[in-house]
């Protein structure tokens, strides 16, 4: 070391400040948030956290269905209950996962439709330097001057971005065509953005009701509360009040069926009320078909399923009636036979006293036949038609659970109510239409027959038309940015040396580049090359061509 040299300490960088560090932090998670990368990782992850709410019982279409899933799982179905897979969509997890994947597409797309304004606005980039070197280029040597041969060139690419650069001694023709492939890719991204919007949009603000409905001129419903659904799903933001009023009554239900048993058609007549027609109390006729359904007030009224509700008269030992026809549940898709019971109370004053009165209330379980098949005395159904019906029952007398207030299941009585005595078994029969069957005490019950009933939903989403054109605006986008390609060609013209008969004659190069991909591009550039430099016998044989 000599003595001019000194010793010099490294100055350490200087450290960043706590908030700089915190910005860091937010600037690089936005960053990785909004990349394309990561909106298609949540898409992913958004339609893997929808599968268990296909696979499993929602509590918010049937909640008793998610009990019996729970009670029969035991601590595995509560803690599947504890990590809401039976609330999938209303999840914190899901909600998690919508909302993230909604605001990575924002912080994605927005960026993009700035850059494609831009890109919009920008000039073509002028021709490289040695076009020779481009996957697709022609020379040609022909007559004319340079000026007008540019023009040429100029006006034959109508429909292209083009500009024209003029200079030592060279005029270039740039131009650029197939933008609309980046905007129907913003237009896909933007639509997936409002198709998202619009679903949350119809969860907060929709509803959706189901209700059973006997046919045949039954007492019908009216959409004034939810409690006239047998099941009701309000929206986030909704309580079930402010529904449009619309009151529906069902004439009939006809099924078309294959011999196999599998039906072709469901259709049912309906009357209906609503808006002005419920003052002046005005039906209009309608028919319901799967997939067709009715929309009045900005509702739609679907026609889901059906079944068969048997009718019993019970006749009671003073001469008192009680008809009740009741919904059976059909246990068998094929041949709807079907399960269920009734519970019905003697008339008020037969008994002196309630107690009297609530031992002998009657209770009627058992099996529905659309067309009987007989086992012996085992009663099974061989068509989903109504063409033989009959029913094998088990009648009780008892305490039915009616003046409990306790809820009981629609389809089978409490077998609590059974085991402790309170309700006693009295015959098991089988009867059809007009048969009937008599208790000890002198009841009579008789089967009536049967009437059909329609399982209607009503649904209310106020985006339904936001979401069919998001979807249609996607699906248009995405077509646009397949087919269209992006592409480049350049042209370059400049005098070539004087023939000995002293004709002017120019040097035209063409070069072609597609940004994307080249499939399909040769072709197009042969095309364009043959109407931009049309051959002829003036050609230079010097000319060359690479395709590469």
């Amino acid at each position: 070391m000599t003595a001019t040299e000194t010793w010099q300490t490294p100055v350490p960088p200087p450290r960043q400040s706590a908030i700089g560090r915190a910005f860091a932090v937010v600037r690089n998670t936005w960053r990785a948030l909004t990349s394309m990368r990561t909106a298609l990782v949540l898409l992913f992850l958004l339609a893997l956290a929808a599968i268990p709410g296909a696979l499993l019982p929602q509590r918010s279409l049937n909640a008793q269905k998610v009990d019996q899933y729970i009670a029969s799982r035991g601590s595995l179905g509560r803690l599947m209950d504890k990590v809401e897979l039976f609330d999938v969509f209303s999840s914190f997890w899901f909600t998690a996962v919508y909302v993230l994947l909604f605001i990575s597409l924002v912080g994605c797309i927005i960026p993009r439709c700035l850059d494609h304004a831009r890109a919009l606005r920008t000039q073509p980039v002028p021709a490289p330097r040695n076009l020779g070197r481009l996957p697709h280029h022609v020379t040609r040597t022909i007559d004319g001057e340079p000026e007008a041969i540019a023009a040429q060139v100029r006006s034959e690419l109508r429909g292209w971005r083009v500009i024209t650069r003029d200079g030592n001694g060279q005029i270039t023709v740039s131009a650029e065509k197939g933008y609309t492939r980046e905007l129907g890719n913003l237009v896909f991204h933007l639509s997936l953005v409002c198709l998202l919007v619009a679903i949350a949009v119809g969860k907060l603000f929709g509803y959706e009701g189901s209700v059973i409905v006997i046919a045949n001129d039954g007492p019908g419903f009216c959409t004034t509360s939810p409690a006239v659904f047998d099941s009701f799903r309000a929206g986030n933001v909704r309580d079930g009040t402010g529904m449009a009023p619309i009151c529906l009554r069902v004439k009939d239900f006809n099924a078309d069926y294959l011999d196999t048993g599998e039906a072709t058609m469901f259709k049912s007549n309906i009357e209906y009320q609503a808006g002005d027609d419920l003052k002046s109390n005005t039906w209009r006729q309608d028919q319901l078909q799967v997939n067709h359904p009715l929309r009045v007030s900005g509702d739609r009224v679907y026609l889901q399923g059906h079944g068969y509700a048997p009718t019993f008269t019970v006749t009671f030992p003073n001469g008192e009636k009680r008809t009740e026809t009741l919904q059976w549940r059909p246990d068998d898709a094929t041949t709807f036979l079907s399960s269920g019971a009734m519970r019905i109370d003697p008339p008020g004053g037969m008994y002196p006293n309630a107690d009297d009165r609530r031992k002998n209330q009657i209770a009627i379980e058992g099996l529905f036949a659309p067309t009987a098949l007989l086992h012996g005395t085992l009663l099974s159904s061989s068509a989903p038609g109504l063409n033989d019906p009959a029913v094998a029952i088990d009648i009780y007398r008892g305490d039915t659970g009616l003046d409990t207030g306790l809820p009981q299941s629609l389809f089978s009585l409490n077998t609590e109510l059974i085991n402790q005595g309170r309700l006693v078994k009295q015959t098991r029969v089988n009867l059809k239409p007009g048969e009937s069957s008599t208790l000890n005490d002198g009841t009579k019950v008789t089967f009536d027959g049967a009437e059909q009933f329609v399982s209607l939903q009503v649904s209310h989403d106020p985006t339904q038309g936001w979401v069919l054109a998001s979807a249609i605006t996607m699906m248009a986008g995405l077509l646009v940015s397949l087919v269209i390609r992006r592409r480049r060609i350049w042209a370059r013209v400049y005098p070539s040396d004087v023939d000995p008969d002293g004709k002017r004659r120019t040097v035209v190069e063409l070069g072609g580049l597609a940004r994307t991909d080249h499939a399909g591009w040769g072709d197009e550039f042969d095309r364009l090359s043959q109407r931009l430099l049309p051959t002829g016998e003036n050609q230079n044989a010097g000319d060359a061509r690479a395709d590469r």
